[in-house]
């Protein structure tokens, strides 16, 4: 099955388009679209999914509308924001490491968003404004620390992957001494903080993530182009115009801030983006990074399980990071025994 076509541009350019991506990140679209209809029905006053799509078009009642508006909506809003956030980070994190073993997951941003976030809690007792800047803070400064260790004429992906694995066992050593310095009111709030949850979210959430994700979505895809070329290596890409460096740098900090971001909204939610990349790219079947199908996996991703955890366990008992801890953590067991079958690690 032919699955790459050339399109002609009124300009007289021609475009490569990949059928098969395209159906992929559309047929994702309408599963992220379809399970946030049945997520916003969900909860301890369901509503159908037809009323909640005629709600959501300004023809529901009173009491529906405000339980979709106000209650639901803004919950689902931000889970497609983190997923697509998480997927779009992750990708960047695997293309420019080579590796991928290089999501946020491994190389401990989410542990330094973590770090921030809980220096907030414990020293200073900080509202969830606070808790939310730490987060963001603690990810940035990994991030930034991850890259200049990294650094020697360039950054190496398994050198990137290396460091970064040094630097999630250090911050989780110190995660693990600010919960034993807390009291047991902090801690509690910590523990909370750190399963990575959706619950109580609201417009406040909302409106940094979209904005953060309308500039640096179209940034990150318009430098796509490079990125692949960067895969047949520096020296190539630069005899092909790429600046190499300046690419890897944008798109580095564009993933640092993105997953920094989703991480200070949701807490560190695992492994979404570690999987969504790697299936997106199973689906596919095509090579490159594959940032628009693994935007749309994560956004599909997280609101299928924050759906499948209210459906299971019922509302806000069980947090989403634990449901995409299971199963991230079993994606991750599988792709290890591949990696090793074929020789990679």
């Amino acid at each position: 099955m032919k699955t790459n076509r050339a399109v002609r541009t009124p300009g007289g350019l021609s475009v490569r388009l990949d059928v098969r991506a395209l159906t992929v990140v559309l047929l994702l679209l309408l599963a992220a679209f379809a399970a946030s209809v049945l997520l916003i029905g969900t909860g301890d006053f369901p509503i159908s999914a037809g009323d909640v799509v005629k709600t959501l078009l300004g023809n529901g009642d009173p009491g529906q509308e405000f339980i979709v508006n106000e209650l639901r909506l803004p919950r689902v809003l931000v889970a497609l924001l983190v997923g697509a956030s998480l997927g779009l980070g992750g990708a960047l994190f695997q293309a420019v490491s080579g590796n991928p073993l290089g999501s946020p997951d491994i190389l401990g941003l989410g542990q330094g968003a973590t770090a921030g976030a809980l220096t907030m809690i414990v020293l200073f007792s900080g509202s969830a404004n606070q808790v939310t800047i730490g987060a963001l803070v603690g990810g940035l400064v990994t991030g930034l620390a991850i890259y200049l260790l990294a650094w020697k004429q360039g950054v190496h992906g398994y050198r990137l992957v290396l460091v970064g694995i040094g630097m999630s066992a250090i911050l989780t050593a110190v995660n693990g001494y600010l919960l034993t310095v807390s009291d047991i009111v902090d801690a509690a709030r910590s523990v909370v903080w750190m399963t990575g949850s959706l619950s109580g979210r609201d417009w406040a959430q909302v409106w940094p993530l979209l904005a953060l994700c309308t500039v640096l979505v179209p940034l990150v895809l318009a430098n796509a182009r490079g990125l692949r070329m960067m895969e047949m290596g520096d020296d190539v890409s630069n005899a092909l115009g790429v600046r190499v460096e300046r690419v890897r740098a944008l798109l580095m900090i564009s993933a640092v801030l993105l997953t920094a971001a989703a991480t200070a909204a949701a807490g560190p939610v695992s492994f979404v983006a570690l999987t969504a990349p790697q299936l997106a790219r199973r689906l596919t079947r095509s090579p490159g990074p594959n940032l628009l199908p693994s935007l749309c996996m994560g956004a599909a991703l997280l609101v299928v399980a924050d759906w499948a955890s209210q459906r299971l366990f019922g509302a806000d008992q069980m947090p989403v990071g634990v449901v995409t801890g299971v199963v991230g953590g079993a994606y991750l067991l599988w792709l290890l025994v591949t990696e090793r079958r074929a020789g990679r690690i």
